[in-house]
């Protein structure tokens, strides 16, 4: 008799939390986002998937969370989905009061990949430009790092992930021209990230499809080979409109190191700037 008042209490605290997360979800635009709306959206604001994608967790999770089920929450998890909802400091002191776990950044604003960082990849064509975070979630891109790899519009949402294209994508992994040192330090750089996020069901759930989908990610995973992150290096593509180019691939962090990072890919020499510049051109014909 003496735990039912605490199970009582948990059990109204998720609910709560269960409904503040769908208001927070439901209010907020897909063009805020920048996903597009689509002709059948009938979900007011975001659906749970696009919430799960733009905060790089599971969708099985996410809903979960919204169903008040009883799931391990994460601050690291808890700071990702209040970034994508733009929940300002005091709904964000709210999310983490009724989760029941501290605030990892207090203070912290929570803006997702904003239309200023948008407008600064339109900026930066015809270098190839995106946004990714430290899973190698693709968050958004410009036209030119569109068809860089391959035609990356076409590619559902939740398979936007470098890692995932790299072993999966015929047109992504024909476009490395140094593919199997590519990968096996991609998936080394990979394994020593997730260090930090053991416990979070997106780099599982990630790490599981992998397995099923390659035999060679596989291979790699079980050598528990581990690669550490390095600055500015040149990288060798084959891009399927202008043939090879020659790039130097920069990150830059705009927060944590779960948080977004701009990534660059700037012509090492003039033969590679001129395919980039031609690339530009046909990636935006008639645009």
């Amino acid at each position: 008799m003496t735990y039912e008042p605490a199970v009582r209490g948990d059990d109204a605290r998720r609910t709560e939390l269960a409904g503040f997360l769908r208001s927070r979800r439901e209010r907020i635009t897909p063009e805020q986002v920048g996903l597009p709306r689509g002709r059948r959206r009938r979900t007011p604001g975001l659906r749970r998937e696009e919430v799960a994608q733009l905060s790089a967790v599971g969708v099985t999770w996410y809903t979960w969370l919204e169903q008040a089920r009883p799931i391990q929450v994460s601050p690291q998890v808890l700071d990702a989905v209040a970034r994508t909802l733009l929940l300002d400091p005091g709904e964000r002191d709210h999310l983490f009061a009724l989760a029941g776990v501290a605030d990892p950044a207090p203070g912290t604003e929570c803006p997702t990949v904003s239309a200023e960082l948008r407008l600064l990849l339109e900026e930066l064509e015809p270098i190839p430009a995106c946004m990714q975070n430290s899973r190698y979630d693709i968050l958004a891109y410009n036209r030119t790092y569109a068809r860089l790899l391959c035609d990356l519009d076409a590619v559902p949402p939740e398979d936007r992930n470098c890692l995932w294209l790299a072993f999966t994508n015929e047109e992504w992994r024909s476009s490395l021209a140094q593919r199997e040192e590519t990968v096996r330090q991609m998936a080394g750089k990979f394994r020593a990230a997730m260090a930090g996020h053991l416990a979070e069901p997106a780099w599982k759930t990630l790490v599981g499809r992998l397995e099923k989908a390659s035999p060679e990610f596989r291979e790699l995973w079980d050598r528990h080979e581990v690669v550490a992150a390095t600055g500015a290096r040149s990288k060798h593509f084959v891009n399927a409109l202008v043939g090879p180019l020659h790039l130097s691939h920069t990150s830059l962090w705009l927060g944590p190191s779960a948080g977004p990072r701009l990534v660059t890919y700037v012509p090492v020499d003039d033969e590679s700037r001129a395919g980039v510049e031609k690339l530009h051109a046909l990636v935006t014909e008639g645009a």
